[in-house]
């Protein structure tokens, strides 16, 4: 994964921060409540809203005031109903990132081209044809949805009794991570439905942090703080990047020996990638 994913910016767009929260739209008492916690808020549309109170959600979305920059619309998909009815109450506010939920194809894409679009790979089309989207001049970072996609193989649970991932998921999350850096995206990690396991998600969103993701999606405020902290490098990462990093300066170009470990390129751009993401 390339330095960009540390909050610098992909195609104008700049990442929001490790966690991101999603807060039902039809709740504007949430709204305030919900930016604050997080280092950026998803106004939900789709699933966290009944069908009945889509319009009244819409309405309250309007008349939000929230920071246009740390805002993002979650839509419906673009082959539902309510995904018209979405753009022209969105074409009434100041926000400009969406997600599109159950992205399958680069022509769900195209009438969003104004916006900058997180699109979300949560069907095993969505998933299949990441790339494509990845590659879309609109999308700006990618993520992953497990409870869709187990429902959309006909399967009955993402995770196993441990609570670890299903190959299936797993394939997923490493195949929509990989398809966003390779086309110089950013990446961001499903939720943690579980609440309560708190080692669980910290355990998840250190690895997710470890692998390249950009962020964990939280879907309780309770879960802000451990994301939060799960990608803040440690001190002995830290400690590791600057003296690797030292050592580099004195070794001059090419591959050297240190402590112990090979050094190349690669090592010195993992380093710089703690240390960035140690004072973001």
């Amino acid at each position: 994964m390339s330095d960009h994913t540390a909050g610098c910016t992909t195609s104008g767009f700049t990442a929001l921060g490790p966690a991101l929260l999603f807060c039902p739209a039809d709740r504007p008492d949430r709204y305030h409540k919900a930016a604050a916690a997080a280092d950026g808020v998803i106004l939900d549309l789709e699933d966290a809203v009944a069908p009945g109170a889509k319009a009244s959600a819409r309405e309250a979305l309007i008349g939000s005031d929230l920071d246009p920059a740390r805002t993002v619309v979650r839509l419906n998909p673009a082959a539902s109903a309510e995904f018209d009815r979405d753009l022209v109450a969105l074409a009434r506010t100041s926000y400009t990132k969406v997600m599109l939920a159950k992205a399958e194809t680069a022509t769900d894409l195209d009438r969003l081209v104004d916006l900058q679009v997180i699109a979300l790979c949560e069907s095993p089309l969505g998933v299949s044809n990441a790339g494509a989207l990845a590659g879309h001049p609109s999308v700006v970072a990618l993520m992953w949805g497990a409870e869709d996609l187990v429902a959309a193989l006909g399967g009955s649970s993402s995770r196993k009794p441990d609570g670890s991932y299903r190959d299936f998921a797993r394939y997923a999350r490493s195949h929509v991570l990989i398809a966003a850096a390779g086309a110089g995206k950013v990446a961001y990690d499903a939720v943690h439905l579980n609440i309560s396991d708190d080692a669980g998600l910290e355990e998840e969103a250190e690895d997710a942090a470890a692998s390249g993701f950009a962020g964990t999606v939280c879907i309780h405020p309770r879960q802000v703080p451990i994301v939060r902290a799960a990608y803040h490098p440690s001190a002995e990462s830290v400690a590791w990047a600057t003296d690797v990093l030292a050592a580099a300066d004195g070794a001059g170009n090419g591959v050297f020996a240190h402590r112990g470990q090979m050094v190349d390129e690669p090592v010195l751009r993992q380093a710089r990638r703690v240390l960035t993401r140690a004072s973001a």
